[in-house]
Parts: structure tokens; sequence; C-alpha cells
């Protein structure tokens, strides 16, 4: 499998052959080509660092601290963190870029370098242009020895973080103390184990940790979705809980459990998070962005409270760089990714796990009766893996042409639309699939608008579709 290189950075499986997974020589090829870029762009020669629990992190890092430093740059190494931390760190230390070591919600098995600016947002699409073209090229200009980059660690920036988020004027920390929260946290053995922990009881939280030992070994799937939440769930229906916080490795994800032990849902994370921020915002002109795939209760809530709701392509930059030029309030992915400006321009499960805490805690209300106050929208999530006769252009080609009667959005893939319910259907850039995304008021509607476009692309690939 060839590595994948996108707005979501260089990711792959670790082994194998170079330029097909994530071998030793790609990572200090593509870090190489990262600190030149970086370098050439802002003159700096300081990059933070950190990385997920994942057993490959220790030898990931330190080959890309090696290789900054080859370049003349300083590297500050946050060690085991999370990917907000790194964001948050990088202009604080004024650096030139960062590198998280993370592939986010894949298996163990992968790694990933996310890649950031000097902002702590990640790299543009110009930017990771440059880049590929450099590493393609090997414009790599190495230092000498009387120049070659310092190496220093820090490890208070997850400290940095909370105290910041604490901070924040629409997070309540009296009330939510007030409250006497209990909750299960699943930390899927990552550094949220750390990081999630060390918030609540902060916060005066009661805290029964699940999965918390940051060793890397996950003990289920690490993507935060329902059917991967069942030891959680289970945990919660045997004792007295308000709650369940799981996150993904690299806490840039959130999804909560409800009081019963049932999946609050992720697609409502940033619907809950965004309800609260609409209405405790003082200001005059709301407006909230998420992308193509995300469900549209956030419109909704949105519209309810006199907003504007817009939607951006799949991919954090490019909903931050919408958020940027509609002021929105507050936005993110409906993949339990909350960005809430007013912290930083990232998907932050911290900053979400408080905001959702204060809104409860002020509203003194449960997570059961808040979910039974948003419209009820279903989102079946589906894929189809790709094998290299297909081409997926055309595919998505075909698709447009069978659909043209409907309202259609190609700003990302294509987005049809069908009243109330809509089909998304675009290729990943993290993984090697078609992802099929369907929405309806309905479980069983949704699954059938599913069906039913992946029976029509089947269709179209069996009709010799290829590359």
């Amino acid at each position: 499998m060839a590595l994948i290189k996108s707005i979501s950075g260089i990711r792959g499986t670790i082994g194998g052959k170079t330029n097909e997974n994530l071998t030793p020589v790609d990572v200090v090829k593509f870090t190489a080509a990262f600190g030149t870029m970086i370098k050439k762009k802002t003159g700096s020669t300081k990059v933070v660092i950190g990385r997920d629990a994942r057993p490959s992190g220790e030898m990931v890092s330190a080959l890309v601290v090696s290789t900054l430093q080859g370049l003349g740059i300083d590297v500050i190494d946050l060690g085991l963190s999370t990917t907000p931390t790194v964001e948050i760190a990088v202009p604080l230390e004024k650096a030139a870029g960062g590198i998280i070591l993370t592939a986010s919600h894949n298996p163990v098995q992968w790694n990933a370098l996310k890649l950031l600016n000097d902002k702590g947002e990640f790299i543009s699409g110009k930017d990771g242009e440059a880049m590929l073209k450099i590493a393609e090229n090997e414009e790599f200009d190495f230092a000498p020895v009387g120049k070659l980059g310092q190496y220093t660690k820090n490890d208070t920036y997850l400290q940095k973080h909370i105290d910041m988020i604490l901070k924040l004027p629409l997070v309540d920390v009296e009330a939510i103390r007030n409250r006497g929260f209990n909750v299960v946290v699943d930390a899927v053995n990552s550094t949220g184990g750390i990081a999630v922990p060390l918030l609540l009881k902060a916060l005066d939280v009661s805290v029964k940790e699940l999965y918390c030992e940051p060793t890397g070994h996950f003990p289920h799937n690490p993507e935060p979705l329902p059917e991967h939440l069942t030891d959680i769930c289970r945990e919660i229906k045997k004792g007295k809980f308000d709650m369940g916080i799981v996150v993904d490795p690299d806490v840039d994800r959130l999804a909560f459990v409800s009081e019963d032990g049932t999946p609050f849902g992720e697609e409502y994370t940033l619907v809950a998070v965004a309800d609260y921020v609409l209405k405790a915002s003082k200001k005059k002109k709301l407006s909230t962005v998420s992308n193509l795939s995300s469900t549209g209760a956030l419109r909704d809530i949105t519209e309810k409270a006199g907003g504007q709701y817009s939607a951006a392509a799949v991919g954090e930059v490019n909903v931050v760089t919408l958020m940027k030029e509609t002021g929105a309030v507050i936005g993110g992915e409906g993949n339990g990714g909350v960005i809430y400006p007013e912290l930083h321009y990232g998907r932050d499960a911290l900053v979400g796990i408080a905001l959702l805490l204060t809104h409860l805690a002020k509203s003194e209300t449960s997570l059961l009766r808040l979910r039974s106050t948003y419209p009820n929208y279903v989102i079946s999530k589906n894929k189809i893996e790709l094998t290299p006769n297909i081409n997926v252009d055309r595919v998505l080609e075909e698709m447009t042409k069978k659909y043209k009667k409907q309202p259609i959005n190609t700003i990302d893939g294509v987005k049809i639309e069908f009243d109330k319910e809509w089909v998304h259907l675009r290729k990943s850039n993290t993984e090697p699939i078609i992802r099929i995304y369907a929405e309806s008021d309905m479980e069983v509607k949704a699954d059938n608008l599913a069906k039913k476009m992946i029976a029509d692309i089947k269709e179209i690939i069996a009709e010799k579709v290829v590359v």
C-alpha cells in the first residue's frame, strides 16, 4: 500500500518497503522536506514535536528529532502529548512549525507525521505541495557540525493547555465543581489517559479510569464509534455515573456515553458543545461551520439561534479556513472534532469536555435529556475498499450524472441532497477507501440510502470504470 500524502500529513503502516509504508527512510525524507520548507518560509529554526503512545512512537520520534537537528533546527520535544497541546505550544514557543507523531484513529500498526505551520495549524495545501516537491527532488541542505540544532524536552504544556481551558470565559469551573460529576474515561491506552484525568481532576470531577495507561496497546479499535465503545457502555450500566468520556489516541476526537450506558453519538458532540456556545456567546454575529459529511443538526440549531451555518470540504484545514472567513464562534467535524477559536484553531477534545460539562452544569440537565432536545438524525457510515483498477474520479463523475436532477455539491467528492436526507461520497484523505455517508431521520432509511449508493457504485465499477 502506498503512503498516504494529504492535508492530514504523511501517514502509513510501520515496516515494509520505502514509499509503500512508513519506513525510517520515509520518516527522514519527509521530515527533512518539512524542515527545509519551513526554514525557507519563516526563517525560524525551531520546531515543536509531540507524540501519542503507540509503540512505534519512540522510534519515529528519534528519527524526526535527529533529522531536524541535522537541518540546524532546534527541537522542543513535548514527549507524550496530544495533538491540540502541540498546536497550542507552537505559537507560544514562537516556533516555525510543529510535528505531531500520531495516526490519530488508525490502528496500532499505523503512524504519521501531522504537520503544523507557525500558528500551530495544519499546513495549507500549497505548503503541502511545496513540501512534497522538496521531498521528491531531495532538495535538502543539512547543517555542518557546528550548526546542528539543539534538543530540549518540555513536559509542562499539558498543564499549560489545561490552565488555558480553565481560564476561558465560557468554562464555568465553579458550576462544574458544584455539580459533582462522576464519570468514566476510556482513553484507549494513549495520551488521553494522562490529559483527560488531569483536566477532570482540576474540575473536581470524580473519575473512573478505563484504559488510561499510556502503553499504546489499544484494547479495542481506537476510532470512537458506538460499535467500539462496548466496554465503557457496560461499565456505566454497572454503576451510577453521569456520563462516559471517550477520546482517540491523540485526543482531537471526542465522544460521550449517556448515563444509561448508550452512546450519545459522535456526530452530536459538536452539536451539544455548539448549542452551549451559541446560547452563551455575547457576539452579535453567530455562525458555525462543519464539513460536508457532518450532521444537519448543527445547521438546525444554528439557525434556531439566529445564526448562519456553512459547510466546508472535509479536512480540518478546510474547516478552519471557512471558520476564519465567516467569523464562526465554533466549528468542527462530525467525527467528534470540536474547534473552539477562543482557545485555538484546532480540534480539541479537552476544551470540548470542559464546555460540555459547563453546559450540563448550568442547565441542570443530563446527557440523555440534552440529546432529546436536538433534531434526531442518523448517519450511516460506510466504505468501499479501493483496488488499483478503480478510478475514483470517474466513479464520482458517473454518480453526478446519475443524480443530476438532485441538488449536488462537488467541492469535496459528491454530496447529493434528497429533501431532508443526503449522501456524501468521497475518497478518504487518510485511508485507501471511498467513504459513503448517508443521513436521514431514521437508521433504516439512512442505511437503505447508503446501500442504494453502494449498489450504484458497484454497478459503475462492474462496467469497467478503470484507471
